[in-house]
């Protein structure tokens, strides 16, 4: 019997539908988790992946200084735990080869066509026909978005920078054929890439400039190193390593998750205490009050190092507040007339995060746009689920829980959701699943009434906030996160 002919018999005897084929859209951490559980289940997948090997986010960012401000341990697959990390937070080129490691170890590249960007999902009679820029087509009858967010690069246009007759270039396409050591290095933007870049660069440059717009509220954050002793006691007795997984774990959400949905909560006032003691080891006055927000803690999302207030306290380095007027060849020229002379000019200017899948067009049930659902922002069912589009569902989609925390555990939350449905369709339960309008709707109010208690709502221009100035995160507390995702509610979907 050929393959496509084949069926699963569900456990009540009932004879179900063919056996499944799965496109997963990406190839970093989530997209590596979806193609792993799928593998488990026995049912059969096809990665494609835009890049020329896996590892998301961490295959495109390479900047010196690189790293993620979430505890390592905690930033790994229940599954596939990793007792070598040599430190709290680990650098980015050590979590992109986890991920290399892991995608390799569980037969995770066997299964993707690399440099194979999909254009176009259709959904025609029952299934997903896929098209890619490369010319391949497939059809599929469920597809398991996995594109994340940290990837279309945000550029500013600046008047003149094409005139620049130095090195320029996004932090997420970073040049490592320019020379840095002895330059006079620009970088535009204060964020987490910024601060990483101004605490690795300083020590390097003849003279670095960082030019900001918007103050940040910066967390300290000791990344502390694990002994050769610890790391051999993770190897030998996993329940350690465990237990200091949950302690880290434990401590992030009950501190920082707590916070931010709740604008007047103890935890929050805590963790602005320790951002203003912060600030003032900033020792000169003027610097000082230059690196002082103008909005509450926590209402942007915390740039956590020990580093970067050093870094930019030393004498070859400045904080540019001006604003930048034009781009010249020899540098910057700022509102006030100064003329900042450089070699290199890096733009650590964010990324547009409301993108998800797209530019890929995706075409629902009777012929429904996603761009035209999405008209006024992105949206789904438990940041999952699109109404009129079956079969179809997001890892760490519009409104997943954002921040400074794991979007691995995140991410392993909503795979584990999406099977129970997948699985549904396994037993002949029923062929197509979505959210129902009226499911996605009540979902959308209810997110955007709890966003009028949270910190990102009071007052400040954030990543975190989608046009109409909601915030474009989860707004409940990570414990109904938890409690959504643990079964779906059947009467929230339309099944056929």
């Amino acid at each position: 019997m050929a393959e496509s002919e084949q069926h699963r018999t569900g456990p009540d005897g009932r004879r179900g539908r063919p056996l499944l084929r799965v496109a997963v859209i990406g190839a970093g951490m989530a997209g590596i988790l979806a193609a792993i559980k799928l593998q488990d289940r026995g049912i059969e997948c096809d990665v494609f992946e835009k890049g020329d090997s896996v590892g998301g986010t961490w295959r495109e960012n390479t900047y010196p200084g690189l790293a993620c401000d979430v505890s390592a341990h905690w930033y790994t697959y229940t599954f596939a735990r990793n007792p070598e990390w040599d430190s709290l937070m680990a650098e980015g080129k050590d979590i992109r080869a986890y991920f290399e490691r892991v995608a390799r170890d569980f037969g995770v590249l066997e299964r993707t066509r690399f440099n194979s960007e999909v254009t176009q999902l259709r959904y025609r009679e029952g299934a997903w026909d896929l098209k890619c820029a490369d010319g391949h087509e497939g059809r599929y009858d469920f597809v398991i978005a996995a594109t994340g967010v940290l990837h279309h690069v945000n550029v500013p246009r600046f008047e003149g920078i094409e005139t620049f007759e130095g090195a320029v270039f996004h932090s997420a396409r970073w040049d490592h054929g320019v020379a840095l050591d002895g330059k006079r290095i620009g970088v535009i933007g204060t964020g987490s890439t910024a601060a990483q870049l101004a605490s690795a660069l300083v020590p390097r440059a003849e003279r670095f400039d960082l030019f900001q717009r918007t103050a940040q509220w910066v967390l300290p954050r000791d990344n502390v190193p694990y002994s050769e002793e610890e790391k051999a006691r993770f190897r030998e007795d996993p329940e350690a390593l465990e237990q200091l997984i949950a302690e880290l774990r434990a401590k992030t959400l009950e501190g920082y998750a707590t916070a931010v949905i709740d604008a007047d909560s103890p935890e929050l006032a805590a963790i602005a205490r320790i951002c203003h003691e912060n600030l003032e080891t900033v020792k000169d006055p003027e610097l000082r009050r230059k690196l002082t927000p103008d909005y509450r803690v926590g209402c942007k999302r915390l740039v956590i190092s020990s580093t970067f207030y050093d870094a930019i306290q030393q004498p070859n380095a400045e904080l540019v507040t001006s604003p930048i007027q034009r781009i010249e060849p020899e540098g910057v020229r700022t509102a006030d007339g100064v003329l900042h002379d450089l070699d290199v000019l890096v733009l650590a200017t964010g990324f547009l995060v409301d993108r998800f899948i797209r530019p890929t067009r995706v075409i629902g049930r009777d012929g429904i746009d996603l761009d035209e659902v999405w008209a006024d922002g992105p949206l789904a069912y438990l940041s999952m689920s699109v109404a009129d589009f079956p079969n179809f569902f997001l890892l760490n989609g519009p409104n997943s829980p954002v921040g400074n925390f794991s979007l691995v555990e995140v991410a392993q939350h909503q795979i584990e959701y999406i099977m129970q449905l997948v699985e549904g369709i396994c037993r002949g339960d029923y062929s197509e699943v979505s959210a129902t309008p009226g499911a996605m709707r009540r979902f959308e109010a209810e997110r955007c009434e709890a966003a009028r208690k949270t910190i990102w709502v009071t007052g400040c221009d954030s990543w975190y906030l989608d046009k109409n100035g909601v915030p474009a995160s989860w707004t409940f507390s990570y414990d109904r996160f938890v409690d959504e995702t643990a079964a779906p509610r059947m009467e929230d979907f339309e099944v056929r």
